[in-house]
């Protein structure tokens, strides 16, 4: 469990929204109203706790505020809120809820039960006292919040202002990252040497951007033009006063720790098999991110399984393609030839907008609801673009007002292959979590919660299988570019195995990579930064190809109970239209969904 709650969705490392709006199927029922005021009242407690996540759903109450995250005092509200929310919950009658109540309750409950294991001293012991690594941690979300461009208004002198509180704020938590890392060296719980080194050199990165190339510099360098020019001059020298003196110093003094004494006391065993209590905190984390009983073994091996499948599905593209070498040679091809590279950044950006040109006229041949939330398409940014993977995407805002975007990566321009590019536009924007993400918070139907939350299975799990309905949407007519899918799916594939292998099994670094490269087309670069990603947030890229295999058996079972009456845009909705649902939830759904189309047809 992230204890620092706050955040976008990136796909990097913490997830946080989802769901659709109302199904077309389902009048809205009576609400219970105890079971409401307690959403109501665990929301308002999350918001007040978390105030980076009230931006990002454009709640300006507490803009000036930046939040603990890391200190006693708030992991201890956090134990407060959860037991006395399980306590008020307990007091409900389910049997007396509608069914869409009951969906929520059940929702609601399971993320109670996890929340309260993972705030258990023995799991919050191994989790506050690593506090960031390279590839998760407010020191990479923060600057892209505060920039302008993002979460944070900047519309107002007062908007301003609080910028300027936020990042006081933002100072303060770096030094008691510090502090929770002399507590991990003490307890013997530390990061690898890996993601330390890693983060040595974005801390690097972040102080060489000087301050007129910050982030945090970016609202002054677009100050709206109606500010009089007082506010204009004051503002503009406490930025800088803020960023050279505050920020800076900060992230100086974060680098300088991690150099001088916490990478000599990180372990060199990059798995959490490797770490004091890491058995017990990697068993929590498969649970927590599968949203499943199943056992990093038995995970293991259905990554095994799919692997050897996706490969046969690779080969047989090599021979349709009439490539006369094996499928290492093609893998081998597919990442040298020039004729994959894009020619530039703007080659890249402009295939992704042919693309989404192409899912847009077919995407109404399979969904009924479609969000408001328009869609930019941007390269990730410079001081992000190394350690970050091909893609991935940021909401929007719950009103429309500001666009979701899909952030692409040009970082070593020649390994960004253009067979890749459907499957990951498909999987970060259109029907993938474009759709997914802006849908759930546009639906003022739901309870917060479920407008808000999520979690991986259910989250990266559709946007997996958005992927694979690319077959029948119309892409892949290429055959590169089917294989670029396949591809895609063999990365998810290959995660049940190296995230599984590194963390309960002791793989080193280099057998995960070796693994890696000789079973995709993966280009060295992009396997390095994959294999470090789950070194440093373990468990988290189990979620894919879990919950995607749990959609497609469930789409499998519809089709099979109701035959010609099966409706795709009907069974998207339904998927779709309560949110992000943990896996044992969605499928009583899904059953019951099932079960009362078959009696609304007289089945």
């Amino acid at each position: 469990m992230n204890l620092a709650k706050p955040m976008g969705i990136c796909l990097m490392a913490i997830l946080l929204l989802a769901a659709c709006a109302t199904s077309p199927d389902m009048a809205t029922p009576p609400r219970d109203k105890a079971l409401h005021q307690l959403f109501e009242d665990s929301d308002e407690a999350s918001l007040r706790l978390s105030p980076i996540s009230a931006l990002y759903r454009n709640d300006p109450r507490y803009a000036a505020e930046f939040g603990d995250y890391i200190t006693d005092d708030y992991i201890a509200a956090l134990v407060r809120q959860a037991d006395d929310e399980a306590r008020r919950l307990s007091a409900i009658d389910r049997t007396s809820l509608s069914p869409q109540d009951r969906i929520a309750y059940d929702v609601f409950a399971y993320q109670n039960r996890m929340s309260r294991e993972g705030l258990q001293p023995g799991i919050v012991a191994l989790n506050v006292v690593r506090p960031i690594n390279h590839f998760s941690g407010l020191q990479t979300q923060v600057p892209d919040i505060n920039s302008g461009k993002s979460a944070a208004p900047f519309a107002t002198v007062q908007d301003y202002e609080n910028g300027l509180k936020r990042m006081d704020g933002f100072a303060t938590y770096l030094d008691r990252t510090i502090e929770r890392m002399k507590q991990g060296v003490k307890s013997g719980v530390v990061e690898t040497r890996l993601t330390t080194r890693q983060m040595i050199v974005q801390f690097n990165d972040l102080i060489a951007q000087g301050i007129e190339k910050s982030p945090f510099w970016g609202p002054i360098a677009s100050m709206p033009k109606e500010f009089a020019e007082a506010d204009r001059t004051r503002l503009a020298a406490n930025y800088r006063d803020m960023i050279k003196n505050r920020i800076i110093p900060a992230y100086t003094r974060v680098r300088d720790y991690l150099q001088r004494s916490y990478l000599p006391k990180a372990r060199s065993g990059v798995g959490l098999v490797h770490m004091k209590g890491g058995k017990t905190l990697y068993d929590f984390l498969v649970r927590e991110q599968t949203t499943t009983s199943m056992t990093a073994d038995e995970i293991h091996a259905i990554g095994l399984k799919e692997v050897a499948r996706i490969r046969r599905e690779m080969d047989e593209i090599r021979r349709t393609v009439g490539f006369k070498g094996n499928l290492q040679a093609f893998f081998t091809h597919l990442r040298t030839a020039k004729e994959f590279e894009p020619a530039s950044r703007e080659d890249l950006k402009a295939r992704y907008d042919q693309i989404a040109a192409r899912v847009e006229a077919v995407i109404r041949s399979e969904y009924t609801l479609l969000p408001k939330t328009p869609l930019e398409l941007r390269p990730v940014p410079d001081y992000l673009e190394q350690s970050q993977a091909a893609g991935y995407y940021n909401q929007g805002a719950p009103d429309a007002s500001r666009p979701g975007i899909f952030y692409f990566n040009t970082y070593d321009l020649p390994s960004r292959k253009v067979w890749g590019m459907e499957t990951l536009y498909l999987h970060e924007a259109v029907p993938g979590h474009h759709f997914q993400i802006s849908l759930a918070q546009e639906n003022t139907g739901l309870p917060n919660f479920m407008r808000f939350g999520g979690n991986t299975a259910y989250v990266e799990g559709w946007a997996l299988y958005a992927e694979w309905t690319g077959r029948t949407l119309g892409m892949f007519k290429d055959p590169y570019q089917l294989f670029g899918h396949l591809n895609d799916e063999q990365l998810r594939a290959l995660r049940l195995v190296v995230d599984t292998g590194i963390h309960a099994k002791g793989w080193s670094r280099e057998r995960a990579i070796r693994f890696m490269l000789d079973n995709s087309a993966l280009s060295q670069t992009e396997t390095v930064q994959e294999v470090d990603r789950y070194i440093a947030i373990p468990g988290q890229a189990l979620g894919y190809k879990v919950g995607q295999i749990t959609i497609k058996r469930l789409r499998a079972e519809a089709e099979a109970a109701l035959g010609p009456r099966f409706d795709i845009r009907a069974f998207h909705a339904e998927i779709l239209n309560t949110g992000a649902l943990p896996m044992e939830v969605l499928e009583a759904k899904i059953r019951t969904w099932i079960s009362s189309r078959r009696a609304r047809d007289g089945a």
